[in-house]
């Protein structure tokens, strides 16, 4: 069995689905689509965004790396500077303290030395002094002026 088709009730459906079509894709289709292109590019918009801040954040991080690098570097470099400019002025006032110990050595020890030769010489002069009593009381007499001359210039 063959059924013709109505014409009617097809151009009846087709024009009324084109008339809903227009009504939905107005009201529906359209804002919907819209929506979903707009939510699109605003999702695209954040996520390139996102990126750029991204590589501004590492590259503002490598170059406080690099500064934070370059500061401890120079204070190194300064405290290194700084110790040895110390050990310096330690080695130059342990040089001083050297200088003046010598000197105050020699000094003593010129002074020693005199007042060595100073007691030699009243020794020498006791021991003279000692030696004509002696002699005076061996010899049970004075000792002559020219004896006592000899004893004067017999140190020299």
């Amino acid at each position: 069995m063959h059924l013709p088709p109505d014409w009617g009730t097809f151009g009846t459906l087709l024009v009324s689905f084109l008339i809903f079509w227009v009504i939905f894709r107005r009201l529906f289709f359209d804002p919907f689509l819209r929506l979903l292109g707009d939510r699109e590019n605003r999702l695209r918009s954040l996520n390139e965004e996102t990126e750029r801040l991204i590589r501004e954040q590492k590259a503002l991080l490598e170059g406080r790396e690099h500064e934070l690098a370059e500061v401890r570097r120079e204070a190194l470099s300064r405290r290194d500077q700084e110790r040895r400019q110390a050990e310096e002025r330690i080695e130059a006032m342990l040089a001083g303290v050297r200088s003046e110990t010598h000197d105050a050595l020699e000094k003593v020890r010129a002074e020693v030395e005199a007042e060595i030769a100073a007691a030699e010489q009243q020794i020498d002069q006791l021991a003279r002094v000692l030696a004509r009593e002696l002699a005076a009381k061996v010899l049970e007499r004075p000792l002559s002026a020219r004896a006592l001359q000899t004893d004067h210039q017999a140190p020299a």
